[in-house]
């Protein structure tokens, strides 16, 4: 395999779309208060937030193959089990972990030369959080990803983090819409990383990965994964019907029927890894979809 096209594939660029839906949403909120977009401001805030996504895949791959994790793996999926680059030996474990904190790197410079331009210095604390969980995600001595707080973690960190540091560049202040309206795109981030713990449930288990699928049995999570999604949409109702989100929000009920199905696919077929995958995917999708038409709500329905 060529090695640029290697290198292209290790940070997984395909679920990049983790970091774009938040930093669109924080900036679309600003716009809808404001009338007014930096291109430049959201660009440089995009780039930031995909290089700290890039840095904390790479150095999963790192972490979880020097675990062991990856290794003893024998059901990974287009969606689970890392990308590859490492248990294939397509690259060496070094370059993969210094990519990662290049990276991280560079995300800082990124906050950084952010802050100077808008001496906005909570953004300091915003990336600082931000690459903290994204790198002691599965690094020690916290290792996070290890824990019943790993879904958690992704959904603080793909959520009201990117949501409200993109809300901040553009409109310099914090507020309560734009973490409100990161709730539904939190809980559905972290579904990604929930529903792919089922197909690494035996490899995860046997590493010492006590995740939330591992702590409680695949057929409950089942269950508590159709809570969640529901709940993302109930979250949206709330804040539509309550005047928290604009009414225009109601737009994400589209994606409602591609999450039934997800549901239906996941509670049947938990205990099976390629049956599953319908499930995997759709959970990408409803994600991105529903984050998507979020953000073009505040679009529409500008005040």
């Amino acid at each position: 395999m060529n090695r640029i096209l290697v290198w292209l594939a290790a940070p997984r660029p395909q679920f990049f779309t983790a970091a774009i839906v938040p930093v669109a949403l924080g900036a679309a909120v600003a716009w809808n208060g404001t009338g007014l977009v930096d291109w430049g401001l959201f660009w440089l805030t995009l780039a930031g937030a995909v290089l700290s996504q890039a840095g904390l895949n790479l150095t999963n791959d790192y972490y979880d193959f020097k675990s062991g994790d990856d290794v003893v793996n024998k059901t990974p999926t287009p969606f689970s089990g890392g990308s590859g680059v490492l248990t294939r030996g397509l690259l060496k474990p070094r370059e993969v972990l210094a990519a990662g904190l290049l990276c991280f790197a560079a995300t800082a410079a990124i906050g950084f030369y952010l802050v100077f331009l808008i001496k906005g210095y909570i953004l300091i604390a915003i990336g600082a959080i931000g690459i903290f969980l994204a790198f002691f995600y599965t690094a020690g001595p916290f290792k996070i990803g290890y824990t019943r707080f790993a879904e958690a973690a992704t959904g603080i960190g793909f959520g009201p983090l990117m949501v409200l540091g993109s809300y901040y560049v553009q409109a310099r202040r914090l507020a309560w819409e734009p973490f409100w309206a990161s709730i539904p795109v939190a809980i559905l981030i972290a579904l990604v990383l929930y529903i792919n713990e089922f197909p690494d449930y035996e490899a995860d288990r046997i590493s010492g990965k006590n995740n939330t699928v591992v702590s409680i049995g695949k057929k409950k999570a089942a269950g508590y994964y159709a809570l969640l999604m529901l709940s993302a949409y109930l979250a949206v109702a709330a804040g539509a019907i309550s005047g928290i989100l604009p009414g225009t929000a109601l737009i994400t009920a589209a994606t409602f029927p591609l999450a039934v199905i997800a549901i239906k696919t996941a509670w049947a077929h938990y205990d099976k890894v390629k049956e599953l995958l319908p499930a995997n995917a759709l959970t990408v999708a409803v994600h991105f979809i529903f984050g998507m038409l979020l953000t073009m709500s505040y679009v529409w329905g500008r005040k």
